[in-house]
């Protein structure tokens, strides 16, 4: 698998090809409905991430075919992401300053790539350019069954609450591990 790094300069030249994963693996091979999951609520919310400082994404081709893509940001002295955790966590746990930790707020493989360690080589490719020292992400705890969570939790996450970012989100559960474990 060849591996593209992008930084928000970049987002334009992948932009529909990101938009068109994310419709079909949430919408189509998922069934993920309603305005949350939404190709334009997608867009806007990889519009707001790419806006911030340190964005980064990889893209993954196979034989030039695009298998999946992830990306993230540091989490910054005014992050909004530990806010609506319940229970809410410990001031030191939830401390940022753009440097502590990097949220990854999206990793999505297509169906033909899905069981075939693609996830977790976006994953670790994207990681290894980062110099934060923890990673964290929300997970729908019923994804896949609950399979999600648990490839997640092998890869070293640990749950750390619940959160709702949107009122109209599922429930995530927040994990995190350091980024090089």
């Amino acid at each position: 698998m060849e591996f593209r790094h992008l930084d928000a300069g970049g987002l334009e030249a992948v932009r529909p090809l990101v938009l068109a994963i994310h419709t079909e693996v949430r919408h189509q091979d998922f069934g993920m409905t309603g305005d949350f999951h939404s190709g334009a609520r997608f867009d806007l919310r990889l519009s707001a991430y790419a806006a911030r400082p340190g964005w980064a994404a990889v893209v993954g081709y196979d034989d030039g075919e695009p298998a999946g893509f992830c990306f993230g940001i540091p989490l910054a002295a005014d992050t909004r992401w530990w806010r609506s955790m319940n229970p809410p966590l410990p001031a030191d746990l939830v401390r940022e300053d753009g440097r502590r930790t990097v949220a990854l707020n999206e990793i999505v493989v297509r169906k033909r790539w899905r069981g075939t360690g693609a996830a977790r080589r976006l994953h670790d490719t994207w990681l290894a350019r980062r110099t934060e020292e923890r990673v964290t992400l929300l997970v729908d705890p019923v994804a896949g069954g609950g399979r999600v969570k648990s490839v997640y939790e092998s890869w070293g996450y640990r749950t750390l609450g619940d959160q709702q970012p949107f009122p109209d989100s599922p429930r995530f559960t927040a994990m995190i591990r350091p980024v090089r474990p």
